[in-house]
């Protein structure tokens, strides 16, 4: 679609029977979940702050919507409502039940909270790049936080903080799963400072991957990296960003680190006698042969959600979330989490069928980088254990609140220059 295509406005309306109340608390839980103030701030880590505005957020939407039904739910999030209700009712088959609450109740179910209360309480464009944007920039800021604070020149680049992010395998896959994000905002951005500060953030990022030494982040971010040459530079007509994305990549993999190369060589099976790179590649392997032996001896039920580490007394987790599901949740879970994502791409494929994505350039953008997005995770979920975690499940919620936006009634109006400029608060990239 060609670039040069006028930027039409897309209606706010003003008729909301909900809060908006719970949408500025789930900011405020984004805020905190992809920030992360807790990991930087002493003592702050103690409070548990993300459970107390998932609560507040919670309650908010049900005095602020009394005229909201869980039949307007889209199907997607009624599946992750099955997936959760499948996870508590074989809490009781778990090999340790204690394990299984904490990350049922306390793990998995902000994953619900997040795709129910977004739902039923965004239903603007705006409010949906806002929520972008917090994650693309927390996710860049962290990352840059994480190469000043804890860059050392041997040893493999981690998170700062002992929490989500502290494992250099989940700081790599995160940070590439998002890279896609961040090079919407730079196509997007109008200000030469904006342009400057994701310019930077896809340099830092993407030399952050390469600095964590992680198989598993690099795969990912090669493969949203190529989607998005093909969603951004071909099919979006821009050669400028063909160049500038393959010159982004070969900077970072010029300075990757000593030895990079041949830890990636394991991939294919090239390892050497005595590589720790080779122990940690048959490691794996042995994890994968595992996980796939308790999932054919407890297909249905699994071993109990977050049990496989004490099940097998390996005292480590899958190192693959589609394993990870089918062991510890049985090979149900995973047959619904395998249709949430397929949901989450048929979502995409709606959007770019309706008449707002034809005539709205941002709505391009983002639908693009939403599609690399699954596409890197998809490709990284197989060797990073995420089934548990939220990166995913708020994908799959933009992509409902995107084909929301894009069907709902009437929602292009006049295409005039001066309402333009105000729709869009805040702009995609700015």
């Amino acid at each position: 679609m060609a670039t040069a295509t006028a930027k039409i406005p897309i209606s706010e309306p003003v008729e909301n029977t909900r809060t908006s109340f719970a949408y500025r608390v789930m900011l405020v839980f984004s805020f905190l979940y992809y920030f992360r103030p807790g990991d930087v701030i002493p003592h702050l880590s103690s409070v548990p702050l993300a459970k107390i505005t998932g609560a507040v957020a919670v309650l908010a939407l049900i005095f602020g919507s009394k005229n909201q039904r869980i039949s307007k739910l889209p199907a997607e999030v009624k599946l992750i409502a099955v997936m959760f209700v499948w996870m508590v009712l074989i809490i009781p088959f778990s090999s340790w039940r204690m394990g299984s609450i904490n990350v049922v109740f306390f793990e998995f179910s902000k994953a619900l909270i997040i795709a129910v209360t977004l739902t039923l309480t965004v239903s603007r464009f705006s409010e949906l790049k806002l929520l972008v944007l917090m994650q693309a920039s927390g996710v860049a800021l962290m990352t840059f936080a994480s190469i000043i604070v804890n860059h050392r020149f041997s040893g493999r680049l981690a998170g700062i903080g002992d929490s989500l992010l502290s494992n250099p395998n989940d700081l790599a896959l995160n940070v590439a799963i998002n890279w896609p994000l961040c090079l919407a905002f730079f196509i997007g951005a109008k200000r030469a400072a904006a342009r400057v500060f994701w310019g930077v953030s896809l340099l830092a990022m993407a030399y952050a991957v390469l600095q964590t030494y992680s198989r598993s982040g690099f795969l990912a971010l090669i493969l949203g990296g190529v989607v998005c040459l093909w969603e951004f530079a071909i099919r979006g007509r821009r050669l400028h960003m063909l160049i500038a994305t393959v010159l982004c990549l070969l900077l970072a993999v010029g300075l990757s680190p000593n030895n990079y190369g041949k830890r990636l060589a394991t991939l294919v099976g090239h390892r050497e006698r005595g590589d720790k790179d080779r122990g940690s590649a048959e490691a794996r392997e042995n994890l994968l042969l595992d996980s796939l032996e308790v999932t054919a001896t407890h297909p249905f039920v699994g071993v109990g959600p977050g049990n496989f580490d004490s099940y097998t007394r390996t005292w480590r987790v899958t190192h693959n979330t589609y394993t990870e599901l089918s062991s510890e949740c049985g090979v149900p879970a995973l047959v619904m989490f395998l249709i949430l994502l397929r949901m989450a791409f048929r979502n995409v494929g709606r959007v770019r069928k309706s008449k707002l994505y034809d005539r709205n350039s941002e709505v391009r953008l983002l639908s693009s980088a939403l599609f690399a997005t699954l596409c890197a995770y998809l490709l990284g979920a197989f060797f990073s254990s995420t089934a548990y975690q939220l990166f995913s499940y708020y994908m799959v919620t933009y992509t409902i609140l995107l084909y929301k936006v894009a069907l709902a009634p009437n929602p292009v109006t006049a295409p005039a220059k001066k309402v333009v400029d105000r729709a869009y608060t805040p702009a995609l990239a700015d």
